[in-house]
């Protein structure tokens, strides 16, 4: 692994300092409200927040780019940790580093040969990462986990919602943290909730994405602590 930036070392030893933690995913925050969601989130003692950014190209779906990230920036110290399902990482991953992303995941789907990339990312002062899905071989990703500060493990397709939780994700969790031990940052996304965040952080996740487990709920501050007590379990 190259040497990191001073940055990128700041970035890494807060978010192991405070795992395991919650992600909101703001995919379903309402948007009309951006700053006040921000805001709510501050309350409920978030530290990280997760932005999904898909391209109708790599996933049927589309969501937001560099001017969401951007404006976040503007509005909170949070940490943002930036998740491009998209089919060119090459091209916009550095765009979304001048946007004021603090950690950067893609997809090892999008980009079967991801070390110049991460490389670059690291250089540029923000930690860097790969993606992979339910559906790919680990393989894919094995020999690249050097080159990366943490490894997204998807516990869904990406892109497609309403999909239950793939037990396949605790179990590649638990791989990988057995292998390359505390050092590297383990993310799950999708379907974490209430019944399987306590499986995840048992496997060995330290950054848990969760979605519709917070914002379907009426008060952040309660949904935090609900999921935080089953984390924990």
């Amino acid at each position: 692994m190259s040497e990191p930036s001073s940055r990128v070392t700041k970035t890494i030893a807060t978010m192991r300092g405070v795992r395991p933690t919650l992600l909101p995913s703001l995919l379903l925050c309402d948007f009309a409200n951006l700053e006040r969601e921000v805001r709510l989130l501050e309350e409920a003692g978030v530290e990280c927040l997760h932005l999904d950014v898909m391209d109708g190209n790599f996933v049927p779906n589309l969501s937001y780019g560099m001017p969401i990230v951007a404006a976040l920036r503007k509005v909170t110290d949070l940490m943002l940790d930036v998740h491009l399902m998209i089919s060119d990482p090459n091209t916009y991953a550095p765009q979304f580093v001048d946007a004021g992303a603090d950690l950067i995941t893609f997809h090892i789907e999008a980009l079967k040969q991801p070390s110049a990339l991460l490389v670059e990312l690291r250089s540029q002062g923000v930690a860097a990462g790969l993606a992979i899905n339910p559906s790919t071989e680990m393989s894919l990703v094995s020999p690249f986990v050097g080159d990366c500060d943490l490894v997204l493990v998807m516990s869904v397709e990406a892109g497609f919602g309403g999909q239950a939780f793939n037990p396949i994700a605790l179990s590649r969790l638990s791989e990988l943290r057995k292998i390359y031990g505390a050092d590297l940052l383990l993310e799950v996304d999708g379907g974490v909730n209430e019944t399987t965040v306590g499986q995840c952080t048992a496997n060995g996740a330290d950054l848990l994405v969760v979605g519709s487990a917070l914002f379907r709920q009426a008060d952040y501050c309660q949904a935090m602590t609900r999921l935080r007590r089953e984390m924990q379990n």
